[in-house]
C-alpha cells in the first residue's frame, strides 16, 4: 500500500482526532503529589475509545496506590501484530498532566479545550495529549487499512510521568515489559520545525528545603524566629552558589547550562500578623551529564549549615526526586535511522540530533542500556498557562508515526 492512501486516511480522521483529544483533556489526570486524584478515570475513557477503534489487544499493568481514590495508577499497553521480524516498535506516551496553576492566567477553562484558529488550547494538549492522540490514530489507520507491518507495534500509555515515574515507566521497566530488541520512541519533546531528535537529557534533582524557626505574634518578633526571613536568605544563597560552581556549558542542549530553579513554596496557614515558624520551598535542578547529583546536594547542605548557624534555625534538605543520566542514545541507533527516514519521507525536512533539559520516560530506559529517541512537533507550551498545540502538527506527527510503522514494508 502506498503512502498516499495512509496519509489520506489520516486526513479523513482529523476531526475525530480533535474530538478525542478534547474529551481526554476534559478528564483531569493530576498526580497525588500535585494535589490530584490520578489517572484512573482518564484511562477508562481512553480504553473505551481504543475498543471503539478496534484496537482491542489491550493489556493493563496497574500499580497499587492508596493515595488516590481508585486505589491504583493505570498503565495501558495496546499491541498490534506485524509479520514477526523479531523486533517491536514501542511508542511511550503519558496520561498524567500537571495542574493548571493560576487560573487567572488562562484565557479559557484549562480542562475544557478551546479550538481557535487551528489551535487547541487546554491543560495537557501538548504534554502529552498531542503525541498520545497521534500515536493511537496512526495505529488505528494501519489497522483500518488492514496493513500488516514488518515489526510488531506496542503503544504504552503510562501514569506518573509528571511526578516520580514509580507507578508508571519505572514499574514497566522493573517488570521487564520493554527490552533490548525493542525500537523505542518517546514522543514527548521537540520544537516547532519538527526536526529535533533528542538523544540525551539532563539529570534531574528535586530538593525540598524545610526551614524551622519559632512562631509568634508579628508585633513581638523578639519572642520568635522568622523562618521565612531565613528561607529568603537561604534560597538566594543556594541559587547564586549553584550557578557559580556548576557553570559548565554544553551546546548539545537547548539550554546549554545546568539549571537551578526555585519553584514551589509551601506555607502554613497563618495571618499577616503571624511570624511564621516554618517555611518550605523547592529547587528543580537539571544537570548536564557529568555533574554528580550528590555534589549538588552537598553544596546545598553546606550553605544550609551556614544559614542555620547564622539565623538560629534548623534546616532539612530532602531530595524528592533524583534521576541520573548515564548514557545517551547513539546517533546511529536503529530508532534514529528509522525515525529520520519517516520524518524525511513525510515532511521533506532533514532532522538533527540534540539534548534537552526536560525529563522524559526515555531517561529511565537509557539508563537500562536501551536506545531511545524523543521527538514530536511542538511549540514548547508544556506546563504554561494557555498551553496549546497546532492541529496541523498533530496530524503531521500522526503521518510520521504511520510512516515509522510502515516504511520498512514499502
Amino acid at each position: 500500500m502506498d503512502t498516499k492512501e495512509i496519509f489520506d486516511r489520516i486526513e479523513m480522521l482529523k476531526d475525530e482526532m480533535v474530538g478525542f483529544l478534547a474529551e481526554i483533556v476534559s478528564v483531569p489526570a493530576v498526580g497525588p503529589l500535585s494535589g490530584g486524584d490520578g489517572e484512573a478515570e482518564k484511562a477508562s475513557v481512553i480504553e473505551r475509545y481504543l475498543r471503539k477503534f478496534g484496537l482491542d489487544e489491550i493489556n493493563r499493568y496497574d500499580v497499587l496506590d492508596d493515595t488516590v481514590s481508585s486505589g491504583y495508577r493505570p498503565n495501558i499497553k495496546v499491541s498490534y501484530k506485524g509479520k514477526g521480524s523479531g523486533h517491536r516498535i514501542v511508542i511511550i506516551t503519558h496520561m498524567d498532566v500537571v495542574p493548571p496553576g493560576d487560573i487567572e492566567e488562562w484565557d479559557s477553562e484549562p480542562f475544557k479545550v478551546k479550538v481557535n484558529d487551528g489551535r487547541m488550547i487546554g491543560r495537557g494538549v501538548e504534554d502529552n495529549g498531542q503525541a498520545l492522540t497521534a500515536s493511537i490514530f496512526a495505529l488505528r489507520t494501519i489497522k483500518d487499512l488492514d496493513i500488516r507491518p514488518v515489526h510488531d507495534i506496542a503503544i504504552f500509555l503510562v501514569s506518573d510521568e509528571e511526578e516520580t515515574n514509580e507507578k508508571g515507566m519505572g514499574h514497566l521497566v522493573s517488570e521487564g515489559l520493554i527490552g533490548g530488541d525493542d525500537i523505542i520512541l518517546v514522543p514527548d519533546h521537540g520544537e516547532p520545525t519538527g526536526k529535533l531528535i533528542e538523544l540525551v537529557e539532563k539529570s534531574i534533582l528535586w530538593v525540598r528545603v524545610t526551614v524551622k524557626g519559632r512562631q509568634c505574634h508579628a508585633s513581638m518578633p523578639h519572642l520568635g524566629n522568622n523562618a521565612f526571613r531565613a528561607s529568603m536568605v537561604l534560597g538566594s544563597r543556594i541559587d547564586r552558589a549553584l550557578h557559580d560552581r556548576f557553570d559548565r556549558k554544553d551546546e548539545t542542549f537547548d539550554h546549554p547550562f545546568s539549571s537551578f530553579e526555585p519553584t514551589k513554596r509551601e506555607t502554613e496557614a497563618s495571618g499577616i500578623n503571624v511570624l511564621p515558624g516554618e517555611d518550605v520551598f523547592y529547587f528543580d535542578c537539571r544537570l548536564l551529564p557529568g555533574v554528580p547529583i550528590d555534589d549538588v546536594i552537598l553544596e546545598i547542605r553546606r550553605i544550609a549549615d551556614e544559614v542555620q548557624k547564622e539565623a538560629g534555625v534548623s534546616i532539612d534538605i530532602d531530595p524528592v526526586l533524583r534521576e541520573t543520566t548515564l548514557q545517551p542514545t547513539l546517533p546511529d541507533a536503529e530508532i534514529v535511522r528509522m525515525l529520520s527516514n519517516a520524518i524525511i519521507h513525510t515532511t521533506g525536512k532533514t532532522p538533527y540530533t540534540g539534548g534537552i533539559g526536560g525529563g522524559t520516560c526515555a531517561a529511565i530506559l537509557r539508563n537500562k542500556g536501551l536506545e531511545v529517541a524523543v521527538w514530536e512537533t511542538i511549540h514548547n507550551q508544556a506546563h504554561a498557562p494557555n498551553e496549546y498545540i497546532l492541529i496541523d502538527n498533530m496530524v503531521s506527527d500522526c503521518k510520521v508515526l504511520a510512516s515509522l510503522f510502515t516504511l520498512d514494508d514499502q
